[in-house]
């Protein structure tokens, strides 16, 4: 890759666009997001100039993400968004070793959500709702043709070489069997892939686990074995029949949650929130979190999207207004009596990537689920690739702070160098069992670290988002999917 990808610097290193994930019609970038970007991309030209670079050279440089920040900041702050900012300084955009400081960091960055799917599988013969949608999925091409955008190389590269990711999870997509964009086999490839590179370590996997479908149950015991699993997704929403399920459904969710506890795998990572296009709401809600996290203490629950609902809009908690959102994972936990810090898990995958656009929204999210659900028990995720390299999400959240009115009004904690630190890595080691300071030393030296050192004296990011980025382009994939399920 190099700039013939962009040659003019047109995409900014902080990705102000209206992706989705594929799992929500994309949403209009409000107007303090468009005027940011037209501040964004003035402030690139001159202070390429002032600095005598190129832009691309400039973008690629920390000062580009800074100087996209900061106009984020002016333009949130002449719309009255100013329950949070990115704390940066202005000199930051002309200051090298300044934005270098600011914007970069030594976390152990755990991200526990990351997706690609295999360009060549069998799914892509099948008519499903995510088969056309992934085939045209990339609005950008990388290269090599859309669909490869989407692959493996590309998940390794965006996330080990263009972020500061230190450890992943590979997890799966709602589909039923040969449907699945990405199988457990292909993840286990993937991961044999980054340890032939020896990458050991750096890449864990999830089993997709659908209760509501004969047979699955008994298969948990040989993805056990064979795969080396790190964890189970599942989708309260899907079903073979179109219908969800709930996880306190002594049909469905008890037995699935009994034979993880039976087999000694744990974890349970469940998407909440975040409406899956085609199917019911209901199921989405967070309702069932906090009775069976009160009747299997020992089972850590990781609650995918936290319950957030990108139409909903966040404000403090409301106990009458909390059906929905990331308030109904909160009175779901406190209805159960779950105090923060126990074995419920709030994880920020295309949650935080969506608060970005709103800082007042933003600081309500992370400082409820600080509050309720506790400053150990907030998970880094970000849904790469689907949004390309997840560097953006890094960078922002290194710098992003509640303001000071907020935390008092409403009990929020100030975002510490020390809890941003907890929620890139830190919380996620304790349900995954990961020794960090061991983990640390063991790839301190390895040849990732050496082939990202070597990568970062000239980078060549893509900044590319791959997801439909409007709602014109999402219902033509609908159609081509011929609707929904």
């Amino acid at each position: 890759m190099d700039d013939r990808i962009d040659p003019e610097g047109k995409r900014l290193p902080i990705k102000l666009d209206t992706a989705s994930n594929g799992e929500y019609a994309p949403l209009p970038l409000p107007e303090s997001l468009l005027a940011a970007r037209r501040l964004a991309h003035r402030a690139a030209s001159e202070a390429a100039r002032r600095l005598g670079l190129s832009r691309r050279a400039f973008l690629k440089s920390a000062c580009g993400a800074a100087a996209t920040l900061l106009a984020m900041n002016r333009a949130f702050a002449a719309a009255g968004r100013i329950g949070g900012h990115f704390d940066l300084p202005s000199e930051a955009a002309y200051d090298l070793a300044l934005a270098e400081d600011r914007l970069g960091g030594k976390e152990f960055i755990f991200d526990v959500q990351g997706h690609h799917v295999n360009p060549v599988g069998p799914w892509r013969r099948i008519t499903n709702r995510w088969t056309y949608a992934l085939r045209s999925f990339p609005q950008a091409d990388c290269g090599e043709g859309a669909i490869e955008c989407l692959s493996a190389q590309h998940f390794i590269r965006e996330v080990f070489l263009d972020s500061d990711t230190a450890l992943a999870v590979l997890s799966m997509v709602p589909a039923g069997p040969g449907d699945e964009p990405l199988t457990l086999e292909d993840a286990a490839a993937t991961r044999a892939l980054v340890e032939r590179m020896e990458g050991h370590h750096r890449l864990l996997l999830h089993a997709l686990v659908r209760p509501n479908l004969p047979g699955e149950l008994d298969a948990m015991a040989e993805h056990r074995n064979r795969y080396r699993i790190a964890a189970w997704k599942t989708y309260t929403q899907w079903g073979p029949d179109g219908k969800g399920y709930w996880l306190d459904d002594p049909d469905t969710g008890l037995p699935f949650i009994e034979r993880a506890r039976a087999l000694g795998v744990k974890v349970i990572c469940v998407h909440k929130g975040l409406p899956l296009f085609g199917l019911d709401y209901t199921h989405s809600t967070c309702r069932d979190v906090g009775a069976v996290a009160k009747r299997y203490p020992d089972v850590a629950f990781l609650i995918y999207h936290s319950g957030y609902d990108p139409k909903r809009q966040e404000g403090p908690y409301d106990p009458k207004d909390a059906e929905a959102g990331v308030d109904s994972l909160i009175k779901s936990l406190l209805d159960h009596e779950i105090p923060p810090n126990a074995n419920v898990y709030a994880e920020l995958g295309s949650t935080w990537k969506l608060l970005m656009r709103d800082p007042d929204q933003a600081a309500h999210v992370l400082g409820k689920l600080f509050k309720y659900v506790g400053e150990d028990n907030v998970l880094w995720g970000t849904d790469s690739i689907w949004y390309g390299s997840p560097q953006d999400q890094i960078q922002a959240f290194r710098t992003f702070r509640i303001a000071e009115p907020l935390r008092e009004r409403y009990g929020y904690p100030e975002l510490t160098p020390q809890l941003r630190a907890k929620v890139f890595g830190l919380n996620a080691a304790k349900p995954y069992g990961i020794d960090v300071e061991a983990l640390r030393r063991q790839l301190a030296g390895d040849p990732w670290t050496r082939a990202r050192q070597a990568y970062r004296e000239n980078p060549e990011p893509s900044f590319l988002s791959y997801g439909p980025r409007t709602r014109r382009e999402f219902l033509e994939l609908l159609r081509l999917r011929g609707g929904p399920l």
